[in-house]
């Protein structure tokens, strides 16, 4: 089935400035609430939010072979099993439904008082009930910095790190859409020059900018992904702030790696991007020197060009920029993460989310987080109002956005936006 969403010929008949991350050429999943508490599935054009549910109640998808309740959930999962032949036909349909010369909609006032809201009017929520979480390490550029800076900067990436997707298994939990805030973690550290450790408030909260993608159910247990069919079970992708206490890290994460400095939140943008969307920008990405085995050889582009950047706001001040990267630096490829997940026969499931993990560029001003910006707290970032930055301090806002753009159209994510509190204290 061709994608004649992407069409950078169409436009639509709701209004959308040259500037917004969603024309009609995106068209994203999501979930919201209403201001009458109803729960939906929607997508949205411009700056406004469309509900599937009441398109599908008004049969504007007849035609697609949709169970009755398909858009009439709170969560994403069921659509997203349904495979990449109904996410296609669907979007393909909003598309046609939304663009300026189709008239069905446009023209019937009473269906649009129930379908279309302003953005301003719902509430974001969890697009899917994530059921496993693993975020890999794969920007050679941040694992040579924390190498570098933790280790030997001689021989910065551990042997294995060229050979295969490193990851780790999150904390599913403690994923939260965008504008929840986060409180600043309590763990166990180890005190410069100390001999035994303290518990207390994390001194070294810090950010890391990543994307995520949302699976499909994938395989059976015991089956194996192959690289050249990953991409027909990645739904589509989503920004990730992946919440970090670097002090608790340092201390706990050998032998066995990420635990409670990771677990405490994950923010994710609300809205998923689908693949097919993304596809006009499709783009090499790094050569990978040694080759892979062959079951991680893949073939054309496996990247996107993706353009990242991360801000904090300082509680009452401005906006500032720490720094710009870019999704095309990953090493190693969404199709070969996911490759590799299953090699040993692992499941993955409908709605499972896998982290990119830090994208981080080849220069100081793309690195993609504070750790790597402030070089472990020893060069302090200046913000506008004069106050300096190590790492994240209680009240601080960070905003990371993602965008794609072409001379054609750009595809956006929006942000994830997530404020830091100082430590939970029961009421």
């Amino acid at each position: 089935m061709p994608i004649t969403a992407n069409n950078p010929e169409l436009k639509s008949w709701l209004k959308v400035s040259d500037e917004s991350d969603f024309p009609i050429q995106n068209i994203p999943f999501g979930v919201f609430l209403t201001r009458e508490h109803v729960v939906t599935i929607g997508t949205r054009i411009g700056d406004y939010a469309i509900d599937l549910g009441a398109l599908q109640q008004l049969n504007y998808f007849e035609g697609i072979e949709l169970t009755d309740d398909m858009f009439m959930q709170d969560t994403l999962n069921d659509f997203i099993s349904d495979g990449k032949k109904t996410w296609r036909a669907v979007r393909n349909r909003i598309a046609e439904l939304f663009c300026e010369t189709n008239e069905t909609l446009q023209k019937n006032e009473k269906h649009r008082g129930v379908v279309i809201f302003d953005i301003d009017d719902v509430e974001m929520q969890l697009p899917v009930l994530i059921g496993d979480y693993t975020d890999f390490y794969s920007s050679k550029e941040h694992a040579t910095n924390v190498g570098a800076m933790f280790r030997d900067p001689n021989n910065a990436l551990l042997p294995n790190w060229l050979h295969i997707p490193v990851g780790y298994h999150g904390r599913s939990s403690t994923i939260i859409p965008s504008d929840i805030p986060v409180h600043r973690p309590m763990g166990q550290t180890l005190p410069p020059d100390a001999t035994s450790p303290i518990f207390g408030p994390s001194q070294r909260v810090d950010f890391e900018l990543e994307t995520a993608f949302i699976t499909t159910d994938a395989n059976i247990m015991g089956e194996p992904i192959p690289a050249g069919e990953a991409e027909d079970y990645i739904f589509g992708m989503v920004l990730l702030n992946d919440w970090s206490a670097r002090d608790v890290q340092k201390w706990e994460y050998v032998p066995l790696g990420p635990f409670l400095a990771k677990s405490f939140a994950s923010s994710i943008s609300p809205w998923i991007v689908t693949l097919d969307a993304l596809e006009p920008f499709r783009t090499a990405g790094p050569v990978q020197d040694p080759k892979p085995l062959e079951y991680l050889k893949t073939e054309g582009d496996q990247a996107f060009d993706i353009k990242l950047e991360v801000s904090i706001i300082p509680e009452g001040g401005e906006e500032n920029l720490l720094a710009t990267s870019n999704f095309k630096y990953m090493y190693w490829s969404m199709s070969q993460q996911l490759t590799h997940h299953t090699s040993n026969g692992c499941r993955v499931n409908s709605g499972d989310m896998m982290g990119s993990g830090t994208i981080s560029g080849p220069t100081p001003d793309s690195y993609g987080s504070m750790l790597e910006l402030t070089w472990g707290g020893k060069n302090p970032i200046k913000l506008k109002d004069g106050s300096e930055r190590k790492f994240i301090e209680d009240n601080d806002t960070v905003i990371m956005r993602g965008y794609c753009l072409n001379d054609n159209v750009r595809i956006g994510f929006g942000e994830v936006c997530t404020k830091l509190l100082p430590p939970y204290q029961k009421k």
